[in-house]
């Protein structure tokens, strides 16, 4: 994805943030329409909801959350057999052009490789059976649609809908912070736990290195596992790390929303992330953030 600015337009079609919504980028065909199931009836009667296009539903059953993903030549008439059927989704994310332009081996291209990057990133279990079959496309098309996926990444985390979010990430050159020097590398150790994690600040998230060593189980207390203990065994069934005997390794840089999160999985437990990463001169990310907050000041 390009690191140029977007401009992204919501449209909250009632005025209330937990209502509908319309998302739009510029320059960009598509159009999202996101909607509770409370409101389902009023989003069906939207002449958008009668075209080409992907839908999700998201929801929640007793095991945790669920998702299922579809495409329809008339979204309208799959989710009403939706609403028939399936009681445990609670919001649908309508997703065409607002032209009306695509068409189905389009949407059946756009159901395989959203069912498939669901998957990989593994936040939420699919309700989908098997990987919905890709459909042939020619090389101009499939580039089309690749583009538009792209778009599409970008605008659904905006809307609240991270099923598609990857906090993996490729390695880079060495980042750099916004005056162009590079970015400083921090430290967490606990030598006698086998903790060992280096990270950066990239993009406002803290991305530990491939590499890294943690804690090979959560060990914090249970009330904590409900946040970052939860984290800690999602990224172990992943592969994100992989135990190695009394810890565990980071297989691939990954981006955490804070440094107390990335902190509390390579300890295994709560920590401060504020204090618990250093820079080699012993000065906290605390210290260093006060630092560049004095040097930012007019």
């Amino acid at each position: 994805m390009s690191e140029a600015g977007r401009s992204l337009e919501l449209f909250f079609i009632d005025g209330r943030p937990d209502g509908m919504l319309t998302a739009e980028v510029f320059n960009w065909t598509g159009h999202v329409l996101r909607t509770p199931r409370t409101q389902i009836a009023k989003a069906l009667a939207r002449v958008e909801a009668g075209y080409t296009g992907v839908y999700v539903l998201l929801g929640e059953t007793e095991d945790g959350p669920l998702a299922y993903i579809g495409e329809g030549e008339d979204m309208r008439e799959r989710l009403k057999s939706h609403v028939v059927n399936k009681d445990w989704w609670n919001e649908a994310i309508l997703i065409t052009t607002s032209a009306n332009n695509l068409h189905k081996a389009h949407v059946k291209y756009l159901e395989s490789r959203l069912v498939e990057l669901a998957k990989q990133v593994g936040h939420t279990p699919l309700e989908n059976g098997n990987q919905p079959t890709r459909s042939s496309l020619s090389e101009a098309a499939t580039a089309n649609m690749e583009a538009f996926l792209d778009t599409l990444n970008m605008v659904l985390p905006a809307i609240r809908v991270d099923l598609f979010l990857s906090k993996a990430r490729p390695k880079t050159v060495t980042a750099q912070t916004q005056s162009n020097r590079p970015a400083p590398l921090f430290s967490f150790v606990v030598a006698k736990h086998g903790v060992h994690a280096t990270a950066q600040l990239e993009g406002g998230e803290m991305i530990v290195k491939s590499g890294s060593k943690a804690r090979a189980r959560w060990v914090g207390s249970t009330d904590q596992k409900t946040h970052y203990g939860r984290l800690h065994d999602k990224l172990l069934s992943l592969g994100i790390l992989t135990i190695d005997g009394d810890h565990s390794i980071f297989t691939e840089d990954y981006a955490f929303s804070s440094p107390s999160a990335a902190a509390a999985v390579v300890a295994g437990r709560s920590a401060n992330g504020r204090i618990s990463w250093t820079l080699p001169d012993g000065r906290t990310f605390a210290d260093w953030e006060a630092a560049s907050v004095g040097e930012a000041a007019p």
